[in-house]
């Protein structure tokens, strides 16, 4: 007999009844209303983190420690009136969190959650930063990337990011690196403004110095590509197609940002741990170390 993952349902083989002495395999299920989490841990831009963790946590006193499959996906059941959060992590990214909050339903339900963890050994691409065109205004439709960078700032409040923009090959050198500053500079003015502290955040416009390298997962898209192709003036000019080249330069037309520490208000001024955790009282019960809230 097997049971399909969390439901009361599955299948089991039997010889019983017209099988004639052979073994036929039979379904069953027994009716039931269950209410299951999904969820996947994988790195921007990049592939599933099957050394991830996800950390659950219930106001019905649910804490718990989640390893997620080779594929960084974790299944979990979640019961009705509970408000969850859940925080993915792995070694080497940043911190993702998510709030779930459990309806009452009358059918059996899936919620779907996704944790994309930023690297911090490597640049980051902020998806979806528009600006008006020549200029560094910051276009509306971009307000939904950066309010997702406020709010990831915010859930990593010992980081300090440097926050650059970049132009493709067209145009002078000098007049590149003004308008990418600019842009950065205005990215920076908007995380301030929505709370975040000024000395958290280093613009840097770098024009077209630094073009887009290619990574494993970004050939999936742009099959012509290859993992470690650098898009250079001479690459996307020898490009034998006018759309790849386009497409090449929208690729270098980003911004990102990249993990300058991770130590950010831990310290005070003589170089103390600031507020360090007091021994904890010895008790008879027993208690978890995986507990973060």
């Amino acid at each position: 007999m097997t049971f399909e993952g969390l439901r009361n349902r599955g299948y089991f083989s039997s010889n019983r009844g017209d099988a004639r002495g052979w073994d036929h395999i039979y379904s069953f299920e027994k009716s039931e209303v269950v209410q299951t989490v999904k969820g996947w841990v994988y790195e921007q831009e990049g592939y599933e983190l099957p050394q991830g963790l996800v950390y659950m946590v219930g106001d019905d006193g649910t804490n718990l420690r989640l390893n997620v499959k080779g594929d960084g996906s974790f299944e979990q059941e979640i019961q009705p009136g509970v408000n969850y959060v859940f925080l993915g992590t792995c070694k080497g990214f940043l911190n993702h969190k998510e709030e779930l909050h459990v309806e009452p339903v009358t059918e059996s339900e899936e919620y779907t959650l996704q944790f994309p963890l930023a690297n911090i050994s490597a640049p980051v691409l902020i998806e979806n930063i528009f600006y008006d065109f020549d200029k560094a205004t910051l276009r509306p439709e971009s307000e939904t990337a950066l309010n997702e960078l406020v709010e990831l700032l915010n859930e990593n409040p010992n980081v300090t990011i440097e926050l650059s923009a970049h132009t493709d090959y067209k145009g002078s050198a000098e007049y590149n690196e003004r308008l990418s500053q600019r842009r950065a500079e205005s990215v920076v003015n908007y995380l301030i403004a929505h709370g975040i502290a000024a000395d958290r955040l280093t613009p840097k416009g770098y024009g077209k110095e630094k073009p887009k390298t290619v990574r494993r997962k970004l050939t999936e898209k742009y099959p012509w590509l290859k993992e470690g192709d650098i898009l250079t003036e001479e690459f996307v000019k020898a490009l034998k197609d006018e759309q790849q080249q386009e497409e090449c330069n929208q690729l270098n037309r980003r911004t990102e940002f990249m993990v300058l520490r991770t130590t950010y208000g831990l310290f005070d001024e003589k170089g103390q741990i600031k507020n360090p955790p007091k021994p904890k009282q010895q008790v008879e019960s027993h208690s978890t170390d995986d507990d973060w809230f």
